[in-house]
């Protein structure tokens, strides 16, 4: 059903919108934050997948929500996730010196500044869900704040990356892996379902479905960056691969092997695209979404 789509064109789209959001947010105010600014700007606005924002547009796209007011929610997820990002290359942490093909944060200007940048994204995220200008409801607007909050916590991607750099050189089993990649990544991503959810005020039991779709290609997504890591594919990544096995972290691929993970995350897409069966064309985005997870380290 999704063959019409054209998903480059679509990310494309959302990519330059929640650009031209941030560099509204972002510019220098011409005083001594303009590093700040410039390093904060330098790390969210060009490359990478804007995978989270594309869901929140696209499952918006089933509720008629107003474009604008989707970049908006899509954009305030993106600013966690890319904080996260910064904080992660630090080298008290992963140590990474390339990001979406460019230098990380701290390379590109210094630790200090990097830090601040991160934390600068992480508050302009909430303030963006704040704002009157995604969605007029102050209930609805505080329930986006919560639900974002509880998924970039310890309860979901802090957590994640917490029990992921406790794990290093210990042996996990599948359970324990997949658990933390559900904080770890997952949450962020199913929170960018759930803000459409949020927007459209369903209830509990409308948001079923897409609650799984989202669970489903979240580990699907993880999955294939297993696969990019272990294959290799520096230019796929945009950032430095081989970083598991040299850490010594079990990862999905470690645990299954190749030919297994591969099977896995085709699995747990057409599961997620199923959670879809009783929509139409108005989810075809999110099927050539769900489908993009598996061929992306192609």
């Amino acid at each position: 059903m999704d063959r019409a789509i054209d998903l480059d064109a679509e990310a494309r789209t959302v990519a330059d919108e929640v650009d031209a959001l941030f560099r509204r947010l972002l510019a220098s105010p011409g005083d001594g934050r303009d590093r700040l600014y410039a390093a904060t700007a330098h790390a969210v606005i060009g490359g990478g997948k804007r995978l989270r924002p594309l869901l929140t547009v696209a499952t918006a796209r089933l509720f008629n929500i107003d474009r604008d007011r989707a970049v908006r929610a899509g954009a305030a997820i993106e600013a966690i996730h890319v904080y996260s990002l910064i904080h992660d290359d630090l080298p008290c942490m992963d140590d990474d010196d390339l990001r979406r093909g460019k230098p990380t944060v701290h390379k590109a200007f210094d630790e200090a500044t990097a830090i601040l940048a991160g934390d600068s994204l992480h508050a302009l995220a909430f303030e963006i869900l704040a704002d009157a200008a995604v969605h007029e409801n102050p209930a609805v607007r505080a329930e986006l704040v919560l639900d974002l909050s509880r998924a970039s916590g310890p309860d979901g991607m802090a957590g994640g990356q917490m029990l992921d750099l406790a794990a290093e050189g210990q042996p996990l089993d599948l359970p324990a892996i997949t658990r933390m990649q559900q904080l770890k990544t997952g949450a962020l991503i199913e929170h960018a379902v759930e803000a459409a959810c949020i927007m459209a005020q369903l209830d509990a039991h409308a948001r079923v479905p897409l609650r799984g779709f989202a669970r489903n290609i979240g580990l699907a997504f993880q999955i294939a960056d297993d696969l990019i890591d272990h294959s290799g594919a520096e230019e796929a990544a945009g950032k430095r691969v081989g970083k598991d096995a040299a850490a010594g972290k079990a990862t999905f691929v470690s645990l299954l092997g190749e030919e297994r993970a591969r099977a896995q995350a085709s699995m747990l897409v057409e599961q997620a695209i199923e959670h879809l069966h009783d929509r139409g064309a108005e989810a075809d985005l999110l099927r050539a979404i769900a489908r993009f997870a598996v061929e992306r380290d192609h």
